[in-house]
């Protein structure tokens, strides 16, 4: 396992941040819960998956977490897109990935330990989709 690139502060668009355990999972997650929004969100690759002739990875993991709801929401980016799918819809969540908003479809939002546990199934598993939570195509 060689584990996961994030990009979720302007500093990490030059050198990304890299996660290689468990325990790195909950410091990133922690980081982004108590960021400068309220609703953060971060994107995540694994150094475990191939990078296209292009140079560019391909796949795309997008974590978004709301302090204030104690919630997030994942879009894994890879041959399809696909969201994570929850109990409740609060409409479009909307996250901030580097001073963008970036939307999360209604009924996406599940609770934050299981965004937890997603990203370190992602993690473990070398960039496969973690099997942990619900999944459902990403449409607006």
């Amino acid at each position: 396992m060689r584990g996961l690139e994030v990009q979720f502060r302007p500093e990490h668009t030059e050198i990304p941040a890299r996660l290689g355990s468990e325990d790195d999972v909950d410091t990133f997650i922690d980081a982004l819960l108590s960021g400068q929004h309220d609703r953060s969100c971060a994107v995540v690759y694994s150094l475990d998956r191939p990078m296209m002739p292009s140079g560019y990875w391909d796949h795309e993991l997008s974590v978004g977490v709301d302090r204030v709801a104690q919630v997030g929401a994942l879009t894994l980016a890879v041959d399809d897109g696909y969201v994570s799918k929850g109990q409740m819809d609060r409409g479009i969540g909307e996250y901030m990935l580097l001073g963008h908003v970036r939307e999360f479809m209604p009924g996406s939002e599940i609770p934050i330990d299981l965004v937890r546990e997603a990203v370190k199934e992602f993690l473990v598993s070398g960039g496969q989709i973690p099997m942990c939570i619900e999944w459902q195509t990403e449409e607006f």
